[in-house]
């Protein structure tokens, strides 16, 4: 930790550009309102913002650590595409996003999510899917990174053990599988409409609405 509470996450090094070059697919030659739902240490948000000026991104976390990192990072990149990190509970399906001068929620263009759902319970999953279908606009996208299963089957013995590992911890915890996250996403509107391979055994989920 630096001494003004940013954090630096070894997994934002390996990943950020990877993750990028799908976001950037989506984003590029676009304008509006990019949410990141658990945004950590802010890292991946400053990194985002500073490559795309026009899009305005709004990081948000539930760790009071995290939320002061995001400030941090914030305060030391002075990107003006940043917003103030918001405290968001995604385990409610009634959460708000900050609203605009006029006093009215954004439009929001994409809803980004890493590493997040897999360490939280299943119902971080429904409120952020209740969410991103509540806020998203007609041609958004919900965009998830992390490790998935399909089918109930792992993709790599890696993530197997991961998956154990984070269930002994915490039952309510575990690799989640897309056969079960193109249901949720069904009953709140959207579909699974591609998934991106990622570096170590990862995935990005792209979903619109339906």
């Amino acid at each position: 930790m630096e001494p003004d509470g940013r954090l630096d996450a070894a997994a934002f090094h390996r990943n950020h550009e990877a993750i990028w070059a799908v976001l950037d697919g989506f984003l590029r030659d676009k304008t509006g309102n990019v949410f990141e739902a658990g945004s950590g240490t802010g890292q991946h948000v400053v990194t985002f913002a500073r490559l795309s000026p026009q899009i305005e991104w709004w990081p948000s976390d539930f760790n009071e650590a995290h939320l002061k990192s995001i400030a941090a990072w914030r305060v030391y990149t002075q990107l003006a595409n940043v917003h103030a990190p918001q405290k968001v509970d995604l385990s409610d399906p009634a959460w708000c996003l900050g609203v605009r001068d006029n006093g009215g929620p954004p439009d929001v263009l994409a809803v980004f999510c890493a590493n997040v759902i897999h360490i939280a319970p299943w119902r971080v999953a429904e409120g952020l899917f209740a969410g991103a279908a509540r806020y998203l606009r007609p041609d958004g996208r919900l965009f998830l990174y992390g490790p998935f299963k399909r089918g109930g089957k792992h993709s790599a013995l890696s993530n197997a053990v991961f998956d154990t590992s984070l269930r002994n911890g915490n039952p309510e915890w575990g690799v989640r599988d897309i056969d079960d996250l193109e249901k949720l996403a069904d009953s709140v509107g959207l579909r699974l409409i591609e998934s991106v391979e990622m570096p170590a055994n990862n995935l990005i989920l792209e979903f619109a609405r339906v």
